[in-house]
């Protein structure tokens, strides 16, 4: 624990740690619906699955993921905002909003899934067959906007946030600032018809965007946060909504 100067409080690096440590573990849980790529091959590419026999336990698994991926990533913005909000406050709130919309997203893609599951194992047969198509496309666009556009203004948000306070070396945001208006070009592109849900640039943009949470999460398990930018951020006449004026 570090000791501000005479007349100010004292800076609780130890719950900063805990706090960098917890975001930290949240972010690479946030991965863990990578499998779904595969888990859900079989509903994508089966148009007539929801009529079909067998198990579905692997779509099941899948939308399990995809809910621990959703608590998580609400988990991330309520774990980071007692840090953040010291730098600017109404940017650290629209980001907890965002993460919080991203989860929405999330749950309502499994929502559509399972209602696919549900649908047949009750054996709803061939009359389902729209239904499912219609169900199938929800979760596309679900996906689209819950894990694809919206993190993108979560990057710029949080990535200006740890980039102005130094809480991380400068250096790590910046992927997520390439990467975020790629990704919402390839939204953008997507919703007037350009291309469909998978092209180069949306690719790229995603990409960009993996490695920065990827590397926010690994490094705020190791590191945690830088110890001088949370003796500034927590010093007497910092921490106003309107930011340090950095």
């Amino acid at each position: 624990m570090i000791t501000a100067e005479p007349g100010t409080t004292k800076v609780p690096l130890v719950s900063h740690r805990k706090t960098s440590l917890t975001a930290g573990v949240l972010y690479l849980l946030t991965f863990v619906s990578i499998p779904t790529l595969f888990l859900y091959d079989r509903v994508k590419t089966d148009a007539g699955y929801i009529a079909g026999p067998g198990p579905d336990t692997l779509v099941i698994v899948g939308g399990l993921l995809e809910v621990i991926v959703a608590l998580a990533c609400i988990g991330t913005g309520v774990a980071l905002y007692p840090v953040v909000k010291q730098q600017n406050e109404g940017v650290a709130l629209g980001f907890v909003g965002a993460r919080i919309l991203e989860a929405g997203a999330i749950f309502a893609g499994v929502v559509a899934m399972m209602s696919i599951v549900s649908l047949r194992q009750a054996g709803a047969g061939d009359d389902a067959l729209i239904t499912g198509q219609a169900l199938l496309t929800q979760h596309v666009w679900t996906t689209l906007l819950g894990q694809g556009l919206i993190p993108a203004f979560n990057a710029l948000l949080l990535g200006s946030l740890m980039y102005k306070s130094r809480l991380l070396p400068r250096a790590l945001p910046v992927s997520g600032f390439i990467g975020a208006p790629l990704l919402i070009a390839g939204a953008v592109g997507m919703l007037f018809g350009l291309w469909g849900p998978v092209s180069p640039l949306a690719g790229l943009g995603a990409l960009l965007l993996a490695i920065w949470e990827f590397g926010l999460g690994i490094w705020l398990v190791v590191k945690g946060f830088n110890p001088d930018a949370v003796a500034e951020l927590t010093a007497t006449g910092t921490g106003t909504s309107g930011g340090t004026g950095r």
